[in-house]
């Protein structure tokens, strides 16, 4: 087989993966935020409730990958109340996915209330809430809580100081430490935060974070020359890194469906580049780095929704950056041993595959662009 055969089968293969990512029905966890009143505990659940009604496993990426995927997509088409209606045959099984217990003894909680957002558009998943609540027995003195591993994982905030709250992961079924009713949540080792917000960061970028991936491959196929590539690298990462703190510490806001659509143009215009210019222009890094100020409103969005420690709140969103440095250094050093290295200096390397993979690049984000502004 020709070396063009196999090129070609290449990036049709990567049309291939760019087509079912910008299709996929993302898995993400579930969130649920504890609060305590003195005689309740009350459970506000956010999930995809239809990925878990269909009995997807949680080891698929997206729900189109499990051999239930058309159990899932006609649940996601149901109306908001034929939905309701279809969730009490399984509100049983769910109870018992989450199990729950005070000083050791299991902990029967019941639904109080079950948000779901209209149908809308079927290739997003819809997240639904859920409220359980129980009566704390008389006495009690610890909480703790496990989400089955069968519903995947789960993302636990306890309250923490003040208003904040102490976010805690559980996977593989896990149980949480121990909640002490008036006293609070174990408090995690210095060295337990920066593990864990290394591997969110890292995580969201690798394999999480396709829109980021996008864009960094974007930046990585303007120039396989290290130092074009570290100007606009770094421009990006010390863009992000700003919002990303500001954003944390309540001093910048801006709504997701505002962030979202531009994150998603941001790499139509940097794959639409690559197709117009051989070269590193002197306005690309000032691009760059305004794209990243928006990525770093994005990041900002999952540390909202996983929550940060109070009392290591510098450690855990410096820890998060770093991981989020490593995913984004682990994509360009993948993408330079499978095609850089190997065919840099060849003279078709700029026709036959930086322009190919920009213009499916921009393909997906013009996509995206149009399907979240419209969403």
């Amino acid at each position: 087989m020709s070396f063009r055969r196999i090129l070609a089968g290449l990036l049709a293969g990567a049309a291939l993966v760019c087509v079912s990512i910008a299709h996929a029905h993302e898995i993400r966890p579930a969130v649920a935020t504890v609060s305590f009143t003195p005689t309740h505990v009350r459970l506000e659940i956010s999930l995809n409730l239809e990925a878990a009604m269909a009995g997807i496993a949680p080891a698929h990426r997206d729900t189109d990958e499990s051999p239930n995927a058309q159990t899932y997509n006609e649940l996601r088409a149901l109306a908001p109340e034929a939905l309701r209606a279809r969730f009490r045959t399984f509100e049983s099984r769910y109870l018992e996915a989450v199990k729950t217990e005070f000083d050791g003894r299991p902990f029967a909680l019941r639904v109080v209330s079950f948000e779901v957002p209209p149908v809308g558009d079927l290739k997003s998943a819809r997240i639904a809430r859920l409220v359980l609540s129980g009566e704390i027995p008389a006495g009690a003195k610890e909480f703790r809580i496990a989400y089955d591993a069968a519903l995947g994982t789960a993302v636990v905030r306890f309250p923490g100081q003040g208003d904040a709250h102490v976010a805690v992961w559980l996977k593989d079924g896990r149980k949480s430490e121990a909640y002490v009713l008036g006293r609070g949540l174990h408090e995690p080792t210095r060295a337990e935060v920066v593990g864990q917000y290394l591997v969110h960061g890292f995580t969201h970028i690798v394999p999480l974070g396709v829109d980021h991936i996008l864009f960094v491959l974007g930046l990585f196929l303007l120039s396989l020359k290290w130092r074009p590539l570290l100007i606009q690298v770094t421009a990006f990462t010390v863009a992000h890194t700003i919002t990303l703190g500001l954003a944390v510490y309540g001093i910048v806001k801006l709504s997701p469906s505002i962030v979202e659509p531009l994150i998603a143009a941001s790499i139509v215009y940097v794959a639409v580049e690559n197709i117009l210019t051989p070269r590193l222009h002197v306005w690309r890094p000032f691009v760059v780095f305004a794209f990243g100020l928006l990525h770093g409103l994005g990041f900002a969005g999952v540390l909202e929704e996983v929550g940060l420690p109070p009392s290591d709140l510098v450690t855990a969103l410096l820890s998060f950056n770093v991981g989020v440095e490593l995913g984004q250094l682990a994509v360009i050093t993948i993408a330079y041993l499978a095609i850089g290295h190997w065919f840099k200096d060849r003279p078709w390397y700029r026709r036959r595959v930086i322009i190919p993979a920009s213009a499916l690049i921009a393909a997906v984000g013009l996509y995206w662009t149009i399907e979240r502004v419209v969403g």
